[in-house]
């Protein structure tokens, strides 16, 4: 089986880092106005390159833990998106 191609990592990546965001912040992102709900987008899509490139290394360096450096990466950018709902 191949690995997965870098734009669907980057797509799955996301998805999950949208999901954590929207679970830990309902009411945040409930109220939000469409301009802040783009800016926690931005947030998240600047720390995107060295967050998947940590996450290549790791998975690189230790194959056995792929799935513990995705999750990670999930979360650190969905805390980017986090920190601007709740203006932290």
């Amino acid at each position: 089986m191949n690995p997965p191609t870098p734009d669907l990592l980057a797509t799955k990546l996301a998805e999950a880092a949208l999901t954590v965001l929207v679970r830990t912040c309902r009411k945040e992102v409930a109220a939000a106005s469409r301009d802040e709900l783009e800016a926690a987008c931005v947030a998240m899509r600047t720390q995107a390159r060295p967050v998947i490139d940590q996450l290549l290394d790791d998975a690189r360096a230790a194959p056995w833990v792929a799935e513990a450096a995705f999750h990670a990466a999930a979360l650190e950018l969905a805390q980017a998106g986090i920190a601007v709902l709740r203006k932290v």
